[in-house]
């Protein structure tokens, strides 16, 4: 007579496996690692990477050792010229207050040489830029600043597209402190325009670009100033000289050190004009006795 073998004794069961948790946040269960450190990671932390997920720290230093993108002449990537829409809207605001309030504005506002050198009124040089003398006024700069403004800055960056718009207007505002007759107030931004004018020119010469079209649109423009009676000559002039050498010194700036290089360019030129500014002023104040 045969019997069966005993059976085997009952094997303990197997404690279940602990869910893993978040290591950024452990009371969130999780059964997703990072691709990188292996770390459990729940969906708040989670970063999509080339395959899988990567948790936050480990995509921070992967960014680390990624250069950032440069605009053409070393400033960052600029996608929406924020400088140049800016502008235009403090003009636009501008001018209706103009327009709502009367001389006022413009009075406290324009270019005005002896505002400047008897009653120490500085603004004035940089404040004239946003002022203008009637619709067709504004509407020519506003034109020429949203064609030229956006091509510039997405190749100069924020910060640089703007020191030469501003430098421009005050190139233009210095020269008419030296030429112009001390009673003579002048508005406008055309210094600033002149000064993108040159500054595309310049551009377009350092790229090797087709500048034909340009150096037309600056002739006649010159053109114009000098034929056209009421016209700043002094502001265009200087807007234009101020612009380009700028955008020139900016554009061929050497690649070692280059924002360095390109700062201390924007500060040099500030300090000439401010130079010239006071010693223009003492010279007139000296004129008159003050």
């Amino acid at each position: 007579m045969t019997s069966l073998p005993p059976s085997p004794p009952p094997q303990p069961e197997q404690p279940a496996e602990a869910v893993p948790t978040c290591y950024r946040h452990p009371e969130k269960e999780t059964w997703v690692r990072c691709q990188r450190c292996e770390r459990p990671i729940c969906p708040d932390c989670m970063r999509d990477a080339a395959v899988g997920f990567q948790c936050p720290e480990c995509v921070a230093d992967g960014n680390r050792g990624i250069r950032q993108a440069r605009s053409t002449f070393g400033g960052n990537v600029v996608r929406t010229p924020i400088v140049t829409y800016t502008i235009l809207v403090i003009n636009l605001l501008i001018f209706g207050a103009q327009y709502l309030i009367g001389d006022r504005v413009t009075g406290e506002l324009a270019m005005w040489p002896a505002g400047v050198a008897l009653g120490e009124q500085y603004h004035r040089l940089i404040t004239a830029a946003f002022v203008h003398g009637g619709v067709m006024h504004i509407l020519f700069n506003s034109w020429a600043l949203y064609v030229v403004g956006p091509y510039l800055e997405r190749s100069f960056g924020h910060a640089r597209y703007l020191a030469i718009y501003l430098l421009s207007a005050l190139g233009g505002s210095v020269l008419g402190l030296w030429l112009d007759p001390l009673s003579q107030p002048t508005v406008g931004a055309s210094g600033a325009i002149f000064g993108l004018f040159g500054a595309v020119f310049v551009v377009g010469r350092r790229l090797n670009m087709d500048v034909r079209g340009i150096a037309v649109l600056i002739a006649i423009n010159l053109a114009i100033t000098f034929v056209v009676s009421g016209i700043s000559w002094t502001g265009h002039i200087g807007g234009l000289i101020t612009g380009s050498l700028l955008a020139a010194a900016i554009a061929y700036a050497p690649s070692r050190n280059r924002t360095l290089w390109q700062a201390a360019t924007v500060a040099g030129v500030l300090i000439v004009l401010i130079a010239l500014v006071l010693v223009r002023v003492s010279a007139i104040q000296a004129a008159v006795g003050v």
